[in-house]
């Protein structure tokens, strides 16, 4: 087992049931996260109230990082969260995805010097998800009638399927570990980016960039996605446009980053 200690950080806007579970999952971990930070693109007071009733648990370690809508500022939010988090690996979860109870653990021991982890996801339906988050239907249930979709993705397998490469498919946030110095050094999320879309290639492609690889892994640090409709599409050509920028010149560190938030 890696000794390595990890603050998580949880994106999240308006969920709170998905939060909820998500907070849950997490205090149930056979391997503890040193520290939870909820990064909150600006919820409603409902979201304040989960956190704050997990905060009472024995032991809680979780934070409450928010600033105020203003539209989706997701690498804003995800900043603060950095600057704020303490320890030295952080693993990104996303507020639609439930970690299964090895996932920190799992996490720990796929860290590596010279690399980010990039987790996968399997699907819940969305038609399901009420239920699920209500603890009707459990995965065994929804997989066996056909409500759980990427079930290559859904299995812990006795040994892991890992790639290590510097490729631009599959690049998600949701599901994502990466060393805070790292971090540090690419200057975080890229603040440009204005509404859903591309934000996690651009900072992955900087850490390529920064001379790090990326560890694609399979069969380990297992997170179930809550279908939900699916955000505006808006600026995705334009942020398309940003990324492209950024692979064509090679880009390694942002100039809307992280350094705003840090002290």
């Amino acid at each position: 087992m890696s000794s390595v200690t990890i603050s998580v950080i949880v994106s999240t806007y308006n969920q709170p049931a998905a939060l909820d579970c998500i907070l849950s999952a997490l205090r149930l971990q056979t391997l503890a996260p040193a520290e939870i930070i909820v990064a909150d693109d600006g919820s409603k007071p409902e979201t304040a109230s989960v956190i704050h009733r997990h905060q009472l648990q024995p032991g809680s370690t979780i934070q409450h990082c928010w600033h105020e809508d203003q539209g989706f500022r997701k690498t804003i939010i995800l900043n603060q969260a950095i600057a704020q988090a303490s320890q030295p690996y952080i693993v990104f979860l996303d507020g639609d995805c439930v970690p299964s109870r090895k996932f920190i653990a799992d996490h720990a021991q796929l860290a590596e010097a010279g690399y980010f982890v990039q987790g996968r996801r399997a699907f819940i339906a969305e038609a399901a998800v009420s239920d699920f988050l209500a603890g009707k239907v459990s995965l065994p249930r929804l997989a066996l009638t056909g409500r759980l979709s990427g079930l290559f993705k859904a299995v812990r397998l006795p040994i892991p399927i890992v790639r290590k490469n510097q490729g631009q498919r599959g690049l998600i946030g949701c599901n994502l570990a990466i060393w805070r110095d790292d971090l540090i050094a690419v200057n975080g999320f890229d603040e440009a980016y204005a509404g859903w879309g591309m934000e996690d290639s651009d900072l992955c492609s900087r850490l390529y960039h920064l001379g790090r690889q990326r560890k694609l892994v399979h069969g380990r640090a297992l997170v179930y996605h809550l279908n939900h409709p699916v955000a505006s599409r808006d600026q995705v050509q334009t942020n398309q446009a940003r990324l492209a920028h950024v692979l064509a010149h090679r880009i390694v560190r942002c100039e809307q980053g992280i350094d705003r938030h840090r002290a």
